[in-house]
């Protein structure tokens, strides 16, 4: 027997099938998606099997497979088949496709390999007689006549168990647990209204297979998925739910397990390897039909699926940044076409790619124009700081510290974001204007006040703040920007009796962090949350009728086409945190450019006209969903060397690229990084033929090149 093996080498020349024999004694157990120890040159790789032929006197020289690691098939036949079309899609190495969908203990050559975790059993296996003491037959009584396992038996010592086990009264046997990864939600029932039954009847009818749910912020997109989802079960068929953070979880999985219990298996990257593997596990044996995850998620291995729902579809953490970049709302329609399944997206402000394509009728588009129950959409001022600056109290100004002190007042709850993290954004020098940069990337260190410390939130490099100028030597190092720490330590000295949570980077590091921040805020812990973009979605609590945003505009300054769309965006979620129950709620946007359309279109929760105006702007300058975009980075330690490859790849993509603008080459957005130089060249094109095998060609000439390496990443997010 001779198999086809893909190895566990990423360089894109080495990205092909290579046969080895099979011995006689592992023959039984090969099977197409399995992996396979292997001889590769002069080292041992790890690779999947993904072909079986047969063995010919041609593959007498082979060399032969060292072992076969798993029992079970690792990727099965759909997902064999997309990674290929992942291939196709994203340019990239076809081992870089298989190994994205897997958890890390699952992965070819993957160093840190989890294991099946197992618990001591004890049985009772004999009645209770005379000859006992009165103390062992007392442990024997706990048992009810039903096995227990060990942890649940704590306070009586293992020898006094083995004891009994001697005796022939108890039998001591190991059993496969799993690693619990969350506690089943209490249950609730939220009948559903006459708006989100036409929706869910809308989505059975219907012959389509894609559709954009647009509802408002509060209007009950969460119970649609699960009535959905409910269909889909009576029916024998699975689903997969995907968040786009992990902070949306806790809330999300509160909610589905109470509805569905364990029927649920989540796949994100806050689980340990064990927990993944387990829950992998259950999802391929069939114990899980819904499966609750973050981008990665869309990979989990169910069979018959009916549902695919992408919650907060407008999030930019659908795309992937690094190989292979792929995008989880393309992989969903690939999935769903095989299993002829449904597509559900959903988001109070659906990115603009999404609406444009439901205004063709390309999705079939359902709204959701009201919030359920009697909660009403909050009132938000748009406050001028340009006026207000002149009496603000530190980054507040007076409208909404009062806001916040009445709120307090009332034992009700407040939301607070800023789009910023850390305590400062940048440290300079007040005598000649020198910033403190990081020394491998082009970008100005963060000071974090708690640690007394200088970050890049890049490349993780770190060092103390200096006692005076690097460069002119006088005591005037001054910290400027704003950054969440800082605005806890105005809060604390403007109200001091306030409890503040505070929810960004550098406190949710910690496995289990974003959950035990939510439930403290949830039980009523705390009176403020305060945040960067990680409190704007999602998350729900009844008692929160005050959300305060500073620096409003902060990402309209942003150099990127999207900027107004992920300002709007991000003012309208966040904003509908606020008034979820009956109470009323109010919204304060603190900016700098109170007419901007992006926040004057948020305060009036008009998606509509923000879309309209922002289309006009797109069309003019041919930006999606008008065009197309590829981004081609050009990488390189040496400077010029990374600048003349630029120029000569442009040569070549004017060439052969005939009905395609090209921008640049330019410096990219951030120059230097861990000490690489980063050029860009933008494509633009509605119709390029030649596009994919031209570009393909570009990366494989470079596949082997020592000074310069070229990444393509096709439609986007950031420029």
């Amino acid at each position: 027997m001779v198999v086809g093996v893909l190895v566990e080498v990423t360089n894109k020349n080495v990205d092909k099938i290579f046969d080895y024999k099979v011995s006689e004694c592992h023959q039984a157990k090969i099977k197409i998606g399995v992996r396979v120890k292997v001889p590769f040159a002069t080292r041992t790789l790890e690779g999947f099997v993904l072909e079986i032929k047969e063995d010919t006197t041609e593959d007498r020289k082979l060399k032969e497979i060292i072992d076969i690691i798993d029992d079970d098939i690792i990727l099965n036949d759909e997902l064999l088949a997309l990674g290929k079309k992942m291939q196709e899609m994203t340019l990239s190495s076809l081992i870089y496709c298989y190994q994205s969908m897997l958890p890390k203990s699952l992965k070819a050559g993957g160093k840190n390999k989890a294991h099946k975790k197992f618990e001591t059993i004890f049985r009772p296996i004999k009645e209770i007689d005379d000859s006992l003491t009165e103390s062992q037959k007392e442990i024997l009584s706990q048992f009810h006549g039903k096995p227990l396992k060990r942890s649940a038996l704590k306070e009586i010592s293992l020898a006094r168990l083995k004891l009994l086990e001697s005796k022939g009264y108890l039998e001591e046997y190991e059993e496969e647990v799993y690693r619990n990864s969350f506690t089943i939600g209490s249950k609730e029932n939220y009948p559903l209204t006459k708006d989100q039954q036409n929706v869910v009847d809308t989505i059975l009818k219907s012959s389509s297979s894609i559709f954009l749910l647009h509802g408002v912020t509060g209007s009950g997109k969460t119970e649609v998925y699960m009535e959905l989802i409910e269909k889909a079960l009576q029916e024998g068929k699975t689903s997969i739910v995907l968040v786009p953070e992990i902070s949306l979880t806790p809330q999300m999985i509160k909610r589905f397990s109470a509805r569905f219990g364990k029927r649920i298996a989540l796949l994100h990257s806050a689980l340990s390897d064990g927990e993944k593997y387990d829950e992998w596990r259950r999802i391929v044996r069939g114990e899980a039909d819904i499966v609750i995850g973050a981008r990665s998620a869309i990979f989990a291995p169910l069979k018959n699926i009916g549902y695919i729902i992408i919650d907060e579809e407008h999030s930019d953490s659908y795309k992937q940044e690094n190989n292979p970049r792929y995008d989880a709302k393309e992989i969903a329609k690939i999935r769903a076409e095989y299993h002829h399944a449904k597509v559900v997206m959903g988001s109070a402000t659906p990115t603009l790619e999404s609406y444009a394509r439901a205004k063709k009728q390309v999705y079939q588009l359902l709204t959701l124009p009201n919030r359920v129950g009697k909660g009403t959409l909050p009132t938000v001022h748009i406050v001028d700081m340009n006026e207000a600056i002149k009496q603000s109290m530190g980054h507040f100004s007076i409208e909404l510290l009062t806001a916040i002190k009445k709120t307090i007042e009332r034992k009700e709850q407040v939301i607070l974001l800023l789009n910023r993290r850390g305590y400062s954004s940048f440290v300079t020098c007040k005598n000649c204007g020198y910033v403190v940069k990081c020394p491998s990337c082009d970008i100005t260190l963060t000071y974090h006040k708690s640690s007394n410390t200088l970050r890049c939130h890049y490349c993780g490099y770190g060092t103390n703040l200096p006692k005076v100028c690097p460069s002119c030597q006088e005591d005037a190092i001054k910290d400027l920007g704003v950054g969440t720490e800082k605005i806890e330590e105005e809060l604390k000295k403007y109200l001091p009796n306030a409890r503040v949570l505070r929810m960004d980077f550098d406190t949710t590091t910690k496995k289990g962090a974003h959950e035990k921040i939510i439930t403290q805020f949830g039980k009523g812990d705390a009176d403020i949350l305060l945040g960067t973009q990680i409190v704007a979605k999602g998350l729900d609590f009844s008692n929160v009728t005050l959300v305060g945003v500073i620096n409003a505009d902060t990402s309209l300054n942003i150099p990127d086409f999207r900027s107004s769309e992920n300002t709007f965006s991000l003012l309208s979620q966040v904003s509908g945190r606020s008034g979820r129950s009956e109470k009323k709620g109010q919204v304060y946007l603190q900016t700098f450019n109170p007419t901007h359309f992006s926040i004057v279109n948020a305060s009036k929760n008009d998606y509509l006209s923000f879309y309209q105006e922002e289309m006009r702007n797109r069309y003019l300058l041919k930006y999606p969903p008008y065009y197309y975009l590829v981004s081609v980075k050009i990488l390189g330690k040496d400077e010029q060397i990374c600048f003349q490859e630029s120029l000569k790849i442009k040569k070549v993509l004017e060439k052969y690229l005939k009905n395609t603008i090209i921008l640049g080459p330019n410096a990219d957005t951030i120059y230097k990084l861990s000490n690489v130089y980063r050029n860009r060249i933008i494509l633009k094109y509605k119709k390029e033929e030649a596009l994919y095998d031209i570009l393909n060609r570009l990366i494989l000439h470079y596949a082997s090149s020592s000074k310069v390496k070229v990444e393509v990443d096709f439609n986007p997010i950031h420029l």
